[in-house]
């Protein structure tokens, strides 16, 4: 099944593309290229050749989107972040708990990405805030066509915040630029310490780490200590703030985090 975007609000869903996205058929020519490592040398050397320059056009037209999305923020005022982590991190329940929180104070809309299901996005309506829903079908990520289809469905008022929850992954995400301000990356205590390490495009390419779920670090053996260096290893500029989503311990600083920022960018100054 193909990308498609449901709109929470009225209930319309409408395919985003009737065929093979270039991602996904960047993804078959990789999977092809490893099928086939039997053939001759200089086949392999022939087909790597043409999935490199096929994954640059692919990012190439991504990044161009990506700025005409950013252009498009910038001159309404609005703050879009890029949320990405593993599954199972807590994205969902963050979002829900900063909405609710918030939401007397500042005009939320969210772009939820998922391979499938409206479950996430059916949580985060219920907090009142305007809500589309993008899955991705077979894809791992979201992109910044699909982002601006999401913009377009949610017309986001002026001086707003856009929070856009990309689909569980660190790999394939970190490559895709959805025209954020900036991008969150999510890391949970139940899944250890040295997943900077493990993905770093991802942590570098970060503005912001969350370390989420500390309420359940006196059940696990989780090194904060450790976790911390290695972050700081892979990027060093990010700050980091410990929080969790269902207690609501930390999220004060997330809070001041994304206060901070929105002034940032109405004052257009940038990040």
């Amino acid at each position: 099944m193909g990308p498609s975007l449901t709109n929470m609000a009225t209930g319309q869903t409408i395919p985003l593309a009737s065929q093979e996205t270039p991602a996904q058929s960047s993804a078959h020519t990789r999977d092809h290229l490893h099928r086939d490592h039997t053939h001759a040398n200089h086949e392999d050397h022939h087909q790597e050749k043409k999935t490199v320059v096929l994954e640059q056009a692919i990012l190439s037209k991504n990044n161009r989107l990506a700025e005409r999305n950013r252009g498009w923020l910038a001159g309404g005022h609005i703050l879009a972040l890029n949320l990405v982590s593993s599954p199972g991190s807590g994205k969902t329940t963050l979002l829900e708990k900063t909405i609710t929180d918030l939401r007397k104070e500042l005009p939320f809309y969210v772009i939820e990405g998922d391979q499938a299901t409206l479950h996430d996005a059916e949580r985060l309506r219920r907090t009142g805030c305007a809500v589309v829903q993008i899955n991705t079908g077979g894809g791992c990520h979201l992109e910044a066509d699909m982002v601006a289809r999401g913009l377009e469905a949610l017309q986001p008022s002026p001086e707003s915040v856009v929070l856009i929850e990309n689909v569980g992954n660190l790999i394939c995400p970190a490559l895709f630029d959805l025209g954020e301000q900036a991008r969150v990356v999510i890391l949970s205590v139940t899944e250890g310490e040295d997943k900077p390490l493990k993905y770093p495009h991802m942590f570098r390419s970060a503005h912001l780490v969350l370390i989420n779920k500390i309420d359940l670090l006196p059940y696990l053996s989780f090194n904060m200590v450790q976790c911390l260096r290695y972050v700081s290893m892979v990027n060093t500029t990010a700050p980091v703030l410990q929080i969790s989503a269902q207690t609501g311990e930390g999220l004060a600083a997330w809070y001041q985090w994304i206060q901070h920022h929105r002034l940032t960018v109405q004052a257009h100054k940038g990040l």
